[in-house]
């Protein structure tokens, strides 16, 4: 049988000692056509562990669900890690940050106001059994002491920057090891005041997330914990963006001397993110310290490996310093050669406020201004309805997180959460719209789990508006849309909001990038899968489609527009754009 412990020096593998060179690739973030590729290359970097969170809103969208279907399968991805001949860490959570929707926890569970947050409330331990109970059955079975890669398990995730309930901690210890994980427990947080001792229990082992001065953190840590192997758990090499920024990136070489820091010390290392991928459909996260910042589509995180799977000099600038300090693969993965250019264009649209049957059920709700989990959907969009006597000034308490006003199927005016707007001038009476978007649950800090929609009460020249209608905007099936559109006239853009519809010819599969230029904002579509969202204001400016959604043959595009374009077309470019980078 196959061991991994940690000594008073290192970690040991099967008594011998091991350093740890992981990198993180987060499976729900990339196709999983592509996850043996992804993995293969970071062996080629040198390193010989993959680490990964796990996303409890993914894999339990609803109450007493679990998925492990397509790119949620866990226990494939570990499966291929295991043919790669490498190692692995799961992370959990059940928090897990990583600018994720809600940082990973499920948007249902705060339906139940009682519900406490990353504590030991008995209703969310409740709820953090019944995930856990189904996941480390896929985990149990593929650790190292079973023949499997998993060599470290993570209880919860930078907990001392939130908290320092130790029975919440050791209620997740209590059931990690009570479902038979026997392989090493740690805990990671930054080196900053009292996070490590908050955010652990004396017996699990403590590792640090830092990017920068490693010698320094590293002695922060050694102060804290005198034996065992030091180990940054998140060596951060770039950095997530925000809409209406720049694209963060670091310098190669002097990301490069850091971890040459980390690995002279003798500490073991986890590279985040070694491979970023995308926040696909309506998964990304957002911050809120003040002031409200959706995170992209793009995860590409200027990451070694580059969000469509290709080698960046920071690549080969890690290589080269894991190259001094241990053996790496003679192999070398090849560069961007480029894809299919072209150019598409939507010949047929409908919009949104004529095609409200296509969307979820309608739900009535009497008294006050429903939030948006009423209706059972937690990601995406939600239309209120009702009619208005008179105009005037309608005011919330808050816009979660923008919100399109339409009168009798006529455009008012848009609040935003992001800008702080809370109330806007109706003209007149009538039947009163209200499109809202769900930008992306907050993922740090104390306002996870708060709810989405109009935060109420609705008031109309001060007089409270009671007994709305709300209903999904259902995407997971673009068929309802599809028949009720019509073709649309020879030259022009597209009305917003609506759904447009185009088609393209691919000789074989293969990776692309959208661009829409000309368009504002929304969400695009390939063959129903959702690519994310896209936003004029940048910085992003193409989406990633990965090769395994093109079909040989016919193949179809569609376009959410929320706002209107100045064009039909879009274009399939040879390499992505992220947009100018960070001075």
């Amino acid at each position: 049988m196959n061991t991994f412990a940690i000594g008073d020096h290192d970690f040991l593998l099967d008594g011998e000692p091991f350093r740890i060179l992981s990198g993180a690739i987060h499976y729900f973030r990339v196709h999983p056509d592509q996850w043996a590729d992804r993995i293969h290359k970071a062996r080629l970097m040198g390193l010989n562990t993959i680490e990964t969170y796990v996303p409890w809103n993914e894999h339990s969208p609803a109450p007493g669900a679990f998925r492990t279907d397509g790119g949620l399968d866990l226990g494939r991805f570990l499966d291929l890690v295991a043919a790669e001949g490498m190692q692995a860490i799961v992370r959990p959570g059940p928090y897990i940050c990583a600018e994720w929707d809600n940082g990973g926890l499920p948007a249902w569970l705060f339906t139940d106001p009682t519900i406490g947050v990353r504590s030991s409330e008995p209703g969310y331990l409740a709820a953090v059994d019944t995930f856990m109970d189904r996941l480390l059955s896929i985990v149990v079975e593929r650790q190292i002491t079973r023949g499997g890669p998993v060599i470290l398990f993570q209880i919860e995730n930078e907990y001392g920057a939130y908290g320092n309930d130790k029975a919440y901690l050791q209620h997740l210890v209590d059931v990690a090891k009570r479902a038979g994980v026997d392989v090493p427990l740690f805990t990671c947080d930054q080196p900053f005041g009292t996070m490590i001792e908050d955010g652990s229990l004396p017996e699990l082992h403590k590792t640090g997330t830092f990017g920068s001065r490693a010698a320094e953190r590293l002695a922060f840590l050694r102060e804290r914990q005198p034996t065992g192997p030091l180990m940054c758990a998140e060596f951060w090499n770039g950095w997530f963006d925000n809409w209406g920024t720049h694209h963060h990136t670091t310098d190669a070489a002097a990301s490069a001397a850091e971890l040459d820091a980390v690995l002279a010390a003798g500490a073991s290392v986890n590279i985040y993110m070694f491979h970023g991928g995308t926040n696909f459909g309506f998964a990304n996260g957002a911050n809120d310290k003040g002031i409200y910042e959706p995170t992209i589509t793009s995860y590409d995180y200027d990451a070694p490996l580059s969000e469509d799977g290709f080698p960046t000099d920071k690549y080969f600038a890690f290589r080269d310093v894991i190259a001094r300090h241990f053996d790496v693969p003679a192999e070398v993965p090849a560069r961007r050669a480029g894809a299919v250019e072209c150019a598409v264009s939507v010949v047929s649209s409908v919009p949104l406020l004529k095609a409200v049957e296509s969307f979820g059920s309608p739900l009535t709700v009497p008294g006050s201004l429903p939030v948006s989990e009423a209706t059972g959907q937690y990601r995406g969009f939600q239309l209120y309805e009702r009619q208005v006597p008179d105009g005037g000034v309608l005011s919330f308490d808050e816009i979660r997180d923008r919100a399109q006003f339409f009168l009798d199927g006529f455009p008012v005016g848009t609040l935003s959460r992001e800008l702080g707007e809370r109330s806007i001038f109706l003209p007149t009476g009538g039947l009163l719209q209200i499109l809202v978007e769900d930008q992306g649950r907050v993922n740090y800090g104390p306002r996870i789990g708060e709810a989405k929609g109009l935060i109420g009460p609705a008031m109309l020249n001060g007089v409270e508006v009671l007994d709305w209608t709300i209903r999904p905007l259902d995407l997971g099936s673009l068929d309802g849309f599809r028949r009720a559109a019509k073709e649309l006239p020879d030259n022009g853009g597209v009305g917003g909001p609506s759904l447009s519809f185009g088609s393209f010819t691919a000789e074989e599969p293969g990776d692309r990038y959208l661009r829409l230029d000309g368009w504002t904002k929304g969400n695009a579509f390939i063959n129903g899968f959702n690519l994310g969202r896209y936003w004029s204001r940048g910085p992003q400016r193409t989406l990633y489609v990965p090769g395994p959604l093109i079909r040989e043959g016919a193949n179809e595009l569609a376009i959410l527009e929320l706002q209107g374009s100045s064009t039909r077309d879009v274009r399939f470019v040879s390499a992505p754009d992220l947009g100018p980078n960070e001075k």
